[in-house]
């Protein structure tokens, strides 16, 4: 089922990296009494993720903390090592950088895609959650090959 505002984030475990090596960041770690910007792409350095969608955040990370947001974070279906590398590329030390290596969030969500036909594999979809204090408060699913409900301006709008 894919989670719909006023739902509880389901539990899960994400890997991020830290000046000390990869390490495992739980659902609660990241929701509990937070607000949490939760973005996710299909894929790192991807065309309209690395020139659109992360930039987007990076730009406007100042105006939506100001909103009251704790953190922002980005999430794909790729190993903790991509991630790392493109949050250093992209400059995006604003964003928490999340992989869910194997999809197992994105599913746990109602969110994962198939990019067989691209050779992608399983992946999420392209999505922005408002999450406070471990529930969603706004749920914006792309439809296919849109960019426009998950975008930062829209988001930073909503909030």
């Amino acid at each position: 089922m894919t989670i719909k505002a006023g739902d509880k984030m389901p539990s899960g475990t994400l890997k991020t990296m830290t000046p000390d090596g990869a390490r495992d960041l739980t659902t609660e770690e990241l929701f509990k009494g937070k607000t949490v910007v939760l973005f996710s792409v299909p894929g790192a350095f991807t065309p309209t993720c690395d020139a659109k969608h992360l930039p987007g955040y990076v730009q406007h990370a100042a105006a939506i903390r100001a909103k009251g947001v704790d953190t922002i974070a980005c999430m794909a279906v790729n190993d903790v090592f991509v991630m790392s590398a493109w949050g250093k590329a992209s400059g995006s030390s604003d964003v928490l950088m999340l992989a869910d290596g194997n999809g197992d969030y994105a599913k746990a969500l109602g969110l994962e895609m198939d990019g067989r036909g691209f050779g992608m594999g399983l992946r999420g979809q392209r999505f922005a959650l408002i999450v406070k204090n471990g529930v969603a408060t706004h749920v914006f699913i792309e439809a296919p090959r849109e960019f426009r409900v998950s975008a930062a301006e829209y988001v930073l709008g909503q909030l």
